[in-house]
């Protein structure tokens, strides 16, 4: 099969080891930012961790971002040193520092939101026993054991993936790097490698899902998260795994707030589980959602203070996104304040809509959104993938939907368009529907 990069913890150990030695001869010390932008390599996680384990905080781009978007981003992380595509470059010596038992920091990601300028996340360095929690509160979870061969199907430029292989290395398992997302590849990997944890968003899984001839069965946990999962999607993966091995979460990129298991989902389809251990979540009078998180996962926005503060109330913290907390204490998204659609004065969740249209046998995934109505003040539209004609559909959603919820125009597409993290981007479709 194809070449896949397979990171062992002890010679990981080695190479963190000699990044954190490099690190410390370039003059760099706890707080300091080391920024990065490669592509995932068994390098780029020995540098991520050989620094956050010394305290000094990795910050991880995309590699692929246009050159005046990384220079402003490098601009605002102010880094002490910028190795660029090159982490390995830090590896070449021989010389070895100590090592943390665990990660004293974690790294910074600017948010790859579906609207506005990026923010940096930032955590600063934590004292040493939040510093243990927070790895505890992540192993814990997901059960990384020493034996967990762990396969990367998203760039580790973003801060799941890049959590789930980090947390892996530090619980003695392995870490597989087949390269960029191929569907054909990853079904290769999982059938012949035997993962037995990976992490991915819906679209690997819509892909994998299609490609049919995957053997899932070496699976003891399956996350996704990322986007929203449509319910015929996620029923067909709940089919093919092992039981009890297709987990989700609610998380951004700034916090992680919910957990679901199996049994939860198939007890409450469409919801994203319950609140983390040692996490509560509530809704405000307008319905957003906010979470109380231990201390140690608090953060900032870098330098960026106006928009802490509006994140944040006590040890509460909230990311914009819209939901309900029922009484069983089971969490239902409705989606971001920003998509939100006020048509005739109803409120209109895109998140309600998607459902219903998502569970037509002939949709695989769709997008609602709010544009300008002289009447209405915005009208409901919707682009959908899937071989169902649009008045099929119109009538489908004429049964299951109130009069203002309903699509006024329903687009057949051969794909939504997504950021990089896999979420749909809703406000880019007038634009790509020509609305």
């Amino acid at each position: 099969m194809s070449q896949v990069a397979v990171v062992r913890a002890a010679d990981s150990e080695r190479d963190q080891r000699r990044a954190a030695a490099a690190l410390r001869a370039a003059g760099l010390t706890p707080g300091d930012r080391l920024l990065v932008s490669a592509a995932s390599s068994p390098a780029l996680l020995a540098v991520v961790l050989g620094a956050l384990r010394t305290g000094v905080v990795p910050v991880v781009l995309d590699p692929a971002l246009p050159a005046a978007e990384r220079a402003g981003l490098a601009t605002d992380a102010d880094p002490g040193l910028d190795v660029g595509a090159e982490p390995a470059r830090l590896l070449t010596g021989t010389d070895e520092a100590e090592l943390a038992d665990v990660p004293l920091a974690r790294p910074m990601h600017y948010t790859s939101g579906t609207t506005g300028r990026r923010k940096g996340v930032w955590s600063g360095v934590l004292a040493e026993d939040d510093a243990r929690a927070l790895a505890a509160e992540e192993i814990d979870l997901w059960g990384f054991v020493p034996g967990d061969r762990h396969l990367v199907l998203s760039p580790l430029h973003h801060s799941a993936p890049l959590r789930f292989a980090v947390h892996t290395l530090l619980a003695g398992g392995e870490v597989l790097l087949p390269g960029p997302f191929d569907a054909g590849r990853a079904a290769e990997a999982i059938t012949t490698l035997r993962p037995t944890t990976a992490f991915c968003v819906p679209t690997h899984l819509q892909r994998l899902i299609a490609h049919r001839d995957v053997d899932w069965s070496s699976f003891r946990r399956l996350v996704h998260a990322g986007a929203p999962c449509p319910e015929p999607l996620k029923r067909a993966v709940l089919a093919a795994l092992p039981g009890g091995s297709v987990w989700e979460f609610y998380g951004s990129t700034e916090a992680q707030f919910t957990v679901c298991s199996p049994e939860d989902w198939l007890a409450s389809p469409g919801s994203v589980g319950r609140a983390r251990p040692g996490r509560r979540l509530e809704t405000d009078e307008r319905g957003q959602l906010w979470c109380a998180v231990p201390r140690w996962a608090r953060f900032e926005y870098w330098r960026a203070p106006e928009k802490t503060a509006a994140a944040w109330r006590g040890d509460r913290v909230t990311v914009g996104d819209l939901g309900r907390v029922d009484d069983d204490g089971v969490v239902w998204l409705d989606g971001r304040r920003e998509d939100l659609v006020i048509s005739g004065g109803v409120n209109v969740y895109p998140a309600e809509v998607e459902a219903v249209l998502d569970a037509h046998p002939g949709v695989v995934e769709s997008a609602v959104v709010g544009v300008p109505d002289e009447q209405w003040g915005q009208r409901v539209v919707a682009a959908y993938v899937g071989p169902v004609d649009p008045a099929e559909l119109a009538a489908w959603a004429r049964e299951r939907l109130s009069p203002a919820k309903r699509p006024k125009s329903l687009h057949p597409v051969t794909e939504l368009p997504r950021t990089s993290t896999g979420k749909v981007r809703r406000l880019d479709l007038p634009g790509v529907l020509g609305l």
